[in-house]
């Protein structure tokens, strides 16, 4: 089961703003989720042949073509936020403290 802590862990690490019914619903959802994860575990899986992963099935090779972009100043025209001409973004690990973000 996730615990307060734990939600507002993954709050965080994925950026939300959550509101209690938001949380509540959220929580629901992953505990669904999670219950069946433990149901596939429990599975005897021993004669089950193993899958070869997609990306070494094959891959479908062409040619790398240089096409039109958009230019760096067209990329960052509509950005929330921009810095030193790339976009700004909150760090993804750790707490964003005032002189980083």
């Amino acid at each position: 089961m996730l615990d307060e802590r734990e939600m507002k862990r993954l709050e965080r690490m994925a950026g939300l703003r959550l509101d209690q019914e938001e949380r509540e619903t959220l929580v629901a959802d992953l505990e669904r989720m999670l219950s069946y994860c433990r149901i596939l575990q429990e599975l005897d899986s021993e004669t089950v042949p193993p899958m070869t992963p997609v990306g070494r099935a094959g891959r479908a090779l062409r040619e790398d073509d240089v096409l039109p972009s958009l230019s760096q100043e067209q990329s960052l025209a509509h950005a929330p936020e921009v810095r030193g001409g790339y976009f700004a973004v909150p760090p993804v690990f750790g707490e964003p403290d005032d002189e980083s973000w």
